[in-house]
């Protein structure tokens, strides 16, 4: 009888143990299973993030091209003014043309010509910098002289060599100028040691 009762406990040792191994790849498998889907959801996270982040970045380079299209066109338009008003004030310093009863008539068609296209510049958003009396910004200004003035702080803009635009927000060219310095102190020493010389003597 003991010897039966011992083979019916390993027996069924036996078959709990083939049942913890036939449990065991279950739980794997489930962990497995959870594992990917996890995966498979950060995977679709970050799909969608930059799904997103291209959509972002098409919006705005369709914008700046409806917006700037004609960026180089207006940058190029802009010798166009130029021209305009270097003839407006070449043909009045003319002194063959001074004297010439159709000269007025022929300035006033050249600024009605320049009126249109500054016109036209303004509904594209191109606008003039104002930089005269302003400090001199090296993202709006481009410094071409300095100029010795006591009555300006250094740094500032005092003359404008050509004039310079914007398109919107973004600069189309810089303005030209002549920006004042700090008088230059050597120059005054010789002054200087003249008059100790002259009290000397």
């Amino acid at each position: 009888m003991m010897i039966k009762s011992e083979e019916k406990k390993m027996s069924e040792n036996i078959e709990n143990n083939d049942q913890e191994k036939k449990e065991t790849p279950n739980i794997k498998n489930e962990e497995t299973v959870e594992e990917k889907l996890k995966s498979t959801q950060d995977k679709l996270l970050r799909t969608l993030a930059e799904m997103e982040n291209s959509r972002r970045r098409f919006e705005k380079e369709k914008r700046e091209a409806f917006e700037f299209g004609g960026y180089n066109f207006a940058a190029e338009s802009l010798s166009l003014l130029d021209n305009l008003e270097r003839a407006i004030v070449s043909f009045k310093n003319d002194e063959n043309l001074k004297n010439n009863k159709d000269l007025n008539k022929i300035i006033d068609g050249i600024e009605i010509v320049k009126k249109d296209l500054i016109s036209i510049f303004k509904k594209n958003g191109i606008e003039v910098i104002d930089c005269v009396n302003k400090k001199f910004d090296p993202n709006f200004h481009q410094a071409m002289l300095e100029v010795e003035d006591e009555t300006k702080e250094p740094g500032t803009v005092v003359q404008e060599i050509q004039k310079g635009y914007m398109m919107k927000d973004r600069l189309l060219r810089p303005s030209f100028v002549g920006v004042t310095k700090k008088r230059d102190e050597k120059a005054n020493k010789p002054h200087n040691d003249d008059k100790k010389d002259a009290n000397n003597n």
